[in-house]
């Protein structure tokens, strides 16, 4: 039993681990360029006003969030605003409005399941499946008649048709390791802004890249999804480059290997 249940451990810890690749789902490529349909995102922007806070001391620079202090009316708009976008002909948007739309819903929801399994530790606690660690497999939503799930918004859709290693640095899973959640929702006209901000953000910050005695360590992020950062760690650096400021930039002129990769599964709350 002891060895069978090691095994089940090292299952569910291998699985968890592993980073879906980017795997195109075709059926989300429709969009109309000629479309003047703006989705409204405000109830979601009020909310992130609301509940978004910047952490101090050892979390300075870390978005949190209020979980705790979320009020049943505020919960019951979130789930609301997750209605009113589960009744959006997404295909029949511009490509700009599906960019923050699948962002918004992506983030939206993830607030949402965790307020429905709020108090805990970690996302990774909440469980979609014996072999699960966390809620990214499961089928929490459907659009246009296809129930999707987080993983899917993130790697078969976001992923493969923008092409964007930024959008990392958008979609948040609820953990101080992540990159920020934005305070204000994602619009077609304020995505390109916030998905560069989130990136200065994370980068120049510790949890995104620090260097130590000459040796880097990243984010695991830059692990995980390594395919959409140059591909090795070569590429990894290239990008951090791209977005490293002031003494970060100095020290990674001097740098061509990652020595260590860094991840913090913590819910994001204010306590």
């Amino acid at each position: 039993m002891k060895i069978l249940a090691l095994l089940l451990f090292l299952l569910v810890s291998s699985t968890a681990q592993a980073a879906p690749k980017s795997e195109l789902w075709d059926y989300w490529q429709a969009n109309d360029a000629n479309s003047t349909v703006v989705v409204d995102h405000s109830s979601w922007d009020d909310l992130l006003a609301r509940y978004v806070q910047e952490g101090s001391g050892a979390k300075s620079g870390i978005a949190l969030f209020q979980y705790a202090a979320v009020s049943v009316a505020d919960l019951k708009t979130l789930r609301q605003y997750l209605q009113q976008l589960a009744e959006v002909p997404v295909r029949q948007l511009s490509r700009a409005e599906q960019q923050a739309y699948w962002i918004n819903l992506y983030n939206a929801l993830t607030v949402e399941v965790i307020l429905s399994n709020y108090p805990l530790a970690s996302i990774r606690d909440i469980s979609s499946g014996f072999f699960s660690s966390g809620p990214w497999g499961e089928k929490r939503f459907q659009v246009d008649g296809e129930n999707v799930s987080l993983d899917e918004i993130e790697h078969r859709i976001l992923r493969p048709i923008w092409q964007d290693a930024r959008l990392h640095y958008a979609v948040n899973c609820a953990s101080i390791g992540c990159p920020n959640l934005a305070a204000s929702a994602y619009t077609a006209d304020n995505t390109d802004e916030l998905l560069t901000a989130g990136a200065f953000a994370y980068v120049n910050h510790s949890r995104g890249a620090v260097v130590v005695d000459g040796e880097l360590t990243v984010s695991s992020i830059y692990d995980w999804f390594q395919e959409d950062f140059g591909g090795n760690e070569a590429g990894v650096i290239e990008h951090l480059k791209q977005y490293a400021e002031d003494n970060l930039a100095e020290q990674l002129a001097q740098v061509t290997t990652v020595a260590n990769y860094q991840y913090d599964w913590s819910l994001n709350e204010v306590k």
